[in-house]
C-alpha cells in the first residue's frame, strides 16, 4: 500500500466520521421536535458505512496476489430509525397531542447519542493519528534522499 493510499484511507475515515457526528448533532438538536415538515414527529437518523469501491489496476492486482489493500470508507445511506418506537407523553394541552392527549416525541435517547458522539469523535481522532503517522513516515523517507 502506498503512502498516498494510506492517507486517502485515513481521510475517508475522517470524512465519514465527521458526517456521523453531524447527524448525531442533528438528532440531539431535534430531541423535542414533535412535528417535522411532513407533520410527523422527528425520527432518529443513523449513518451506514461501507468499504469504498476502488477498481484501480493496483487494487485488482494486489487482491489477486494476496496483498491486503484498503480502500477506505464511504457513507452509503442515512436511515431513519423506524424500529425504535416514538416516546409517547401524556400532555393534552400540547398542540400536537392526539385525541387521547398523548404527544409523540422523537425516538432520540440523549445518552445513546452522546455515547455515539464520543465513539465517532474517538474514531475521527484515530484517523487523524494514522494520517499524521503516515505523513511523518513520508517526510522521513524524503529526508533519507538528502
Amino acid at each position: 500500500m502506498s503512502f498516498i493510499n494510506g492517507m486517502n484511507v485515513s481521510a475517508s475515515g475522517m470524512t465519514a466520521q465527521r458526517l456521523r457526528m453531524d447527524i448525531i448533532s442533528q438528532n440531539i438538536a431535534n430531541v423535542n421536535t414533535t412535528r417535522d415538515e411532513n407533520g410527523a414527529a422527528y425520527r432518529r437518523k443513523i449513518v451506514v458505512f461501507a468499504e469504498r469501491d476502488t477498481d484501480s489496476f493496483v487494487n485488482i492486482l494486489n487482491s489477486k496476489t494476496g496483498t491486503p489493500t484498503g480502500n477506505g470508507v464511504k457513507v452509503t445511506e442515512i436511515l431513519e430509525d423506524t424500529q425504535t418506537p416514538l416516546n409517547l407523553v401524556y400532555d393534552p394541552s400540547h398542540p400536537d397531542a392526539d385525541e387521547e392527549g398523548y404527544v409523540a416525541y422523537p425516538n432520540v435517547n440523549t445518552v445513546t447519542e452522546m455515547t455515539n458522539l464520543i465513539d465517532a469523535s474517538r474514531a475521527y481522532e484515530a484517523n487523524v493519528t494514522a494520517f499524521n503517522a503516515t505523513k511523518n513516515m513520508l517526510l522521513k523517507v524524503l529526508e533519507l534522499g538528502k
